[in-house]
């Protein structure tokens, strides 16, 4: 038995109050098998009070079409519910959740390589500086063209719809462009990407299909990086890694593929469509935002808010915890969801969606989700804010802020090209998800154009 197993644990205690060493609270007893936790939290009654709501109500097809309902009174009545049909947490108020989505000491988010059982793929770069100043000066680079591009076969489109031709197609041709993928290539490119992407959640022949995407991705990545060696230009992605210096060696196919396999495009692909069927719906802010431009960014924030379009992401607890009113056993998962944006104890009216409020802070706020004493809608796609500082001034911006550049960019550009630009008569826009856990998006917005 080592000195600290026969050590008091009040003296312990003691040397770690006074600073001498952390305290690590020990649950293990002579013989213990080690699922102290899992034992307590099976103890928990499996018939908790909840009249109001059913796990099944979070995976019907009421759900999938409108999920507000259900997250609301998950909010209100049970801000920490346990579903015992899926074995997890759903937690939906606004302090709860971003205190969990930026606790790394006890919760931790798992790439998408681990749910496809691939936790050897390879290291995700993009957090690296040079990745990062890579994806901002390309897209900065890119960003007018390729809207002028997407506008111009939008007015030459004798049936014009923002959703397929606009929202969705902007982040993929900037995504090819970040990325360096050869023109020739970019069609096959962008298929697997999709592909894979889709197959990270729970449909089995979607995540079929997206192994089989990997595996022919990853072959191609090893390609182009060694293609790329030597090419100091680094003009993308590619070069970018092919000449790097990282921690832990040079990049690799596997390096390359869990980089594009973490990038996200629903933020940008599904916000942009959400808040441009919020704003044709909403004629009045329509009007304010075509004649004050400093209301795009505001109304890009807070369609972001009222609308994101992943409604949550997945914690898992990194050890043992007390959180809520409940013992977590290690390796609990966490829903964190979007009805923290609603949260009417963070925002005036939460259901208005409302470019002119006064409760949503217009920057980014790093490390935590308040600055200026407001708090920041939480975009679960664009993970937590930035670990690099805002300073020195050289520094990349970060995928919070970029992704908004693009999408106000965006947005700008097309009502100055179509300043009069309406919905289709008769058509009423449609946020939904097309399969369950999926991007919540307007799939379809038909317009006439008008200059």
């Amino acid at each position: 038995m080592s000195n600290e197993d026969q050590e008091p644990a009040s003296r312990r205690l003691l040397r770690a109050v006074l600073g001498r060493e952390p305290l690590v609270v020990r649950h293990d007893r002579p013989g213990d098998t080690g699922y102290r936790s899992y034992e307590v939290h099976q103890r928990q009654r499996v018939g908790e009070s909840t009249e109001k709501i059913k796990a099944t109500d979070l995976v019907s097809a009421d759900f999938v079409r409108d999920p507000w309902p259900a997250l609301t009174t998950l909010r209100e009545d049970y801000p920490c519910y346990r579903t015992w049909l899926t074995n997890d947490y759903w937690i939906s108020r606004y302090d709860d959740v971003t205190s969990i989505f930026v606790d790394d000491a006890n919760f931790e988010t798992r790439p998408k390589s681990w749910f496809y059982g691939r936790v050897d793929l390879g290291r995700n770069l993009m957090e690296e500086l040079p990745a990062l100043e890579t994806r901002a000066r390309v897209w900065d680079e890119s960003i007018d063209a390729v809207t002028d591009s997407l506008l111009d076969g939008l007015g030459g489109d004798d049936d014009p719809d923002l959703a397929t031709g606009f929202a969705a197609r902007l982040p993929l041709e900037l995504l090819v462009r970040v990325v360096g993928v050869p023109e020739a290539e970019r069609g096959w490119f962008v298929d697997r990407w999709w592909r894979m992407q889709l197959g990270v959640g729970w449909e089995p022949k979607a995540r079929d299909a997206g192994i089989r995407a990997m595996t022919e991705l990853e072959t191609r990545c090893g390609e182009w990086l060694a293609a790329r060696n030597g090419d100091e230009t680094n003009a993308d992605l590619i070069g970018t890694l092919a000449n790097g210096s990282f921690e832990g060696g040079p990049a690799t196919g596997g390096d390359l593929l869990a980089t594009l396999l973490e990038m996200d495009h629903q933020t940008l692909h599904g916000g942009l469509a959400n808040l441009l069927a919020l704003l044709f719906t909403h004629t009045d802010q329509l009007r304010a935002v075509r004649s004050e431009e400093r209301l795009v960014k505001i109304a890009w924030l807070e369609a972001l808010r009222h609308s994101p379009p992943v409604l949550t992401a997945k914690r898992f607890a990194r050890h043992e915890v007390e959180r809520f009113g409940r013992l977590l056993p290690e390796g609990a998962l966490l829903q964190v969801t979007a009805a923290a944006n609603r949260d009417p104890r963070v925002f005036d009216h939460p259901e208005r969606f409302d470019v002119f409020r006064k409760d949503l802070c217009h920057r980014e706020p790093r490390g935590q989700f308040r600055a200026d004493g407001l708090a920041s809608g939480i975009a679960f796609g664009l993970g937590k804010p930035s670990r690099h500082p805002a300073v020195p001034e050289d520094r990349p911006r970060s995928i919070h802020a970029l992704t908004r550049d693009m999408a106000v960019t965006a947005t700008t550009r097309l009502l100055e090209r179509f300043p009069a630009t309406r919905l289709r008569d008769g058509f009423e826009p449609e946020l939904k998800s097309l399969r369950l856990g999926e991007m919540r998006t307007a799939w379809q917005l038909p317009v006439v154009l008008g200059g």
